[in-house]
């Protein structure tokens, strides 16, 4: 009977301990919670990340960049087969466990971190960016790896699944945006993986995939605002036809108008003022004008599968706000007149596609619209 009761004491003290030693771990992983909000979420399944590594076909003399690197496991297999890795990182919990990670190992010597937010950080000369990618910043850091100059020779990045296939979406597919456009422009970009919730820590509530994607070398040697001022106009209804999107949309046409003023004045090209008249003599009334079958378009509603900017919104908030307190019956300007035939013109008689909406036009139409209205005086920045 005493042994029984030595047992139970020593059981009781066994279990105290083991209860502080559970209570110190849950204290310490506490320490590292993900955060969540900033898009924390530690890909734990090593084959996946070797599989990551793999496809980047990494040389000795690379330099990779790795954006949020979090614990390291990613960061740990870079390592086998590159030069130097560069980690950028938000969190400063997880810049000094990388660190840890790889202090006193040979590999500590190359491993450059650098705590901070990428978007705001200059970033220093890498070959290849290997990442995943913090999903809230998926399109601004997509566009600024684009902007790299040198440019890398390859970027595997990691995204929420419905980003990375509008990436690569062509035209006609349910995805296919302004966005497939313009990084189409810029680069070559190939699916190479799905990755399931579970591959990661904390699993989050999309599924993700890993893209490939290649920076065109040289870069396509055209102005990217007017390009991309162009697209934001053709993608605001991308199931509308282009006519309706530009002619029957009168804010548009009247933001053309105002940046064909602009470009004459640059030019000192004169601009002859005034009402425009029709054959008979009457002043033009642009009261009631019609772009095609669905009707004027006023209201812009925005593409839900389109990123667009707020300063977009916002400029055509003002618009929208200057038209209705504009007069019931304006009259049309001659200016105006004159930039809505060379608009016709374009659309109609130079390139044929009026009558074709922006989800089923390609690279090579959207660029034969731009030179065109380059060529008439109308732009887009």
């Amino acid at each position: 009977m005493p042994k029984v009761k030595q047992k139970k004491r020593n059981s009781a003290s066994q279990s105290h301990a083991f209860s502080d030693a559970a209570a110190k771990t849950k204290a310490a992983n506490s320490i590292f919670k993900m955060n969540t909000d900033i898009g924390q979420h530690v890909l734990k399944n090593p084959g996946i990340a070797a599989a990551i590594v793999d496809k980047a076909e990494l040389k000795q003399s690379d330099v990779v960049l790795e954006i949020g690197p979090g614990t390291g496991n990613l960061t740990a297999k870079i390592m086998e087969k590159a030069k130097k890795v560069i980690a950028v990182e938000l969190d400063p919990r997880m810049a000094a466990e990388v660190t840890k990670r790889f202090q006193s190992t040979p590999a500590q010597k190359r491993l450059d971190v650098i705590l901070g937010d990428v978007m705001k950080t200059e970033l220093p000369y890498f070959d290849v960016c290997i990442s995943n990618t913090p999903y809230q910043i998926s399109s601004p850091l997509t566009f600024k790896l684009l902007a790299t100059s040198p440019a890398p020779r390859v970027c595997i990045l990691m995204f929420q699944r419905e980003f990375a296939l509008r990436l690569f979406a062509k035209p006609g597919d349910k995805l296919y945006s302004r966005l497939s456009v313009n990084a189409q422009m810029w680069a070559k970009i190939d699916h190479i993986m799905k990755v399931g919730k579970n591959n990661f820590k904390p699993p989050p509530l999309v599924e993700s995939s890993v893209i490939r994607m290649v920076p065109k070398n040289p870069r396509p040697q055209i102005n990217y605002e007017e390009w991309d001022g162009l697209l934001r106009i053709a993608f605001v209804r991308k199931n509308k036809t282009l006519r309706s999107s530009f002619i029957g949309t009168p804010s548009i046409m009247n933001i053309l108008e105002a940046n064909y003023r602009t470009w004459c004045a640059q030019n000192d090209i004169p601009v002859e003022d005034g009402p425009a008249e029709t054959a008979d003599g009457d002043a033009m009334d642009m009261s009631h004008e019609q772009g095609d079958d669905e009707g004027p378009d006023e209201t812009m509603d925005m593409d839900e599968d389109d990123d667009v900017p707020d300063f977009f919104k916002e400029e055509t908030s003002r618009m929208q706000e200057a038209l209705k307190n504009q007069p019931a019956r304006k009259k049309r300007g001659k200016v105006a007149e004159l930039v809505r035939e060379k608009v016709r013109q374009v659309l109609e008689d130079e390139s044929g596609l009026a009558d074709k909406r922006a989800r089923m036009c390609d690279e090579n139409d959207f660029l034969k619209l731009l030179w065109a209205f380059n060529q008439k005086g109308i732009h887009f920045n």
